[in-house]
């Protein structure tokens, strides 16, 4: 039976509760006094599951998965926001404005690495030709880890429309950046342009391999040859 109800959507997430998956999952996600994830809570569920759940709840009102995205449980949070990516890609033009607005009303409940990259792409990245660098400008300014993560992850989906922009201009900006996590998430994406254009990642390391990150150097030159790699660390 498909959900249909948020109560229906929390059972089905919870008959798949798993104490020993849990456990693992919190110290995954760094969850420990301190920690980026400090005080969230697993339920120990397989990712693949989440999306099964997902896509069987499609009929799930909008007010009642933004309920679900304010959960306390990592899980439901990320069916949430499965749930909104999906409605975003199938719906029109206006109603893709109006999810982008609730996603970013509701940041605060988009607080891991996992969540972030499964949704500001699709629900923030694809907004980016309409509306601009305003929006995402401001979000790598956030005191917000998570939403300086967004701001650069939202650039996948300029980046997978040849548009690499939007991703030189964040990873510019979140250079001097004190996270690990922000450090990733800049390789990452630099990577992801190389993999289209390496000539222009080529072009952005030359201005600035002197003072990214080492983590984010890494990330960005990992698909380079030894030599080059070698050439640019020593920068």
């Amino acid at each position: 039976m498909r959900p249909t109800s948020l109560a229906h959507v929390r059972a089905a997430v919870r008959a798949l509760a798993d104490a020993e998956r849990a456990a693992g999952a919190a110290r995954f996600f760094k969850t420990g006094p301190g920690d980026y994830g400090e005080g969230d809570k697993f339920l120990g569920i397989r990712v693949p599951d989440l999306r099964r759940i997902a896509r069987a709840s499609r009929a799930l009102s909008r007010n009642n998965t933004l309920k679900l995205l304010r959960s306390p449980w990592h899980e439901e949070r990320l069916v949430a926001l499965l749930i909104l990516a999906d409605a975003h890609q199938r719906a029109a033009a206006t109603e893709k404005l109006e999810l982008h607005r609730a996603y970013l009303a509701n940041t605060a409940y988009v607080n891991n690495w996992d969540l972030v990259d499964s949704s500001a792409g699709e629900l923030v990245g694809s907004h980016i030709p309409s509306l601009g660098m305003q929006r995402l400008q401001r979000l790598a300014q956030s005191a917000s880890l998570w939403e300086r993560r967004i701001a650069i992850v939202a650039t996948f989906w300029t980046i997978r429309h040849q548009d690499f922009s939007p991703t030189l201009v964040i990873s510019e900006r979140l250079i001097d950046d004190e996270h690990d996590l922000i450090h990733k998430a800049t390789g990452w994406m630099l990577r992801e342009v190389g993999k289209r254009d390496v000539a222009v990642l080529r072009r952005f390391l030359d201005a600035h391999a002197p003072s990214m990150p080492r983590v984010a150097l890494r990330y960005a030159i990992e698909r380079f040859e030894d030599a080059e790699r070698r050439r640019y660390l020593s920068a």
